[in-house]
């Protein structure tokens, strides 16, 4: 919203004035981790909470690669121990999915509490 403001000497200028998103409007970091980050064989997909009722996951990729199709994506609990939320993943798929979560717990749970930003997440993750 802009209104505007008088300063002496100039006369009118605009002026910004914040105005408050409705929920669902904001603008939450995520990031899509390729193979060569995680030394997983699939992309995975990692966000703050933001306004989510529920705890701590990621979603994962099943397709190999650097693709991201998140309509067809196995969703992973990440505490207290990895779990298989929707989805699905194959045995091997999900046993080297947990690895790098436990891998990675903490920088994850820290993501997700908006403790660490993007930068500091991928600085700290450790590849399987």
């Amino acid at each position: 919203m802009t209104t505007m403001e008088i300063l002496p000497g100039q006369g009118p200028r605009p002026r910004r004035e914040a105005v408050s998103s409705a929920p669902g409007d904001e603008l939450f970091e995520m990031a899509n981790l390729y193979p060569k980050t995680t030394g997983l064989p699939m992309t995975v997909w990692v966000s703050p909470r933001g306004h989510a009722q529920h705890d701590a996951r990621i979603k994962v990729s099943s397709i190999p690669g650097d693709r991201m199709v998140l309509d067809d994506a196995a969703v992973v609990g990440i505490r207290p121990t990895p779990v298989i939320l929707e989805g699905s993943l194959s045995g091997p798929e999900l046993k080297l999915v947990a690895a790098w979560i436990s891998a990675n717990r903490d920088v994850l749970i820290d993501y997700w509490e908006g403790l660490a930003d993007t930068a500091d997440l991928i600085q700290r993750l450790k590849r399987v």
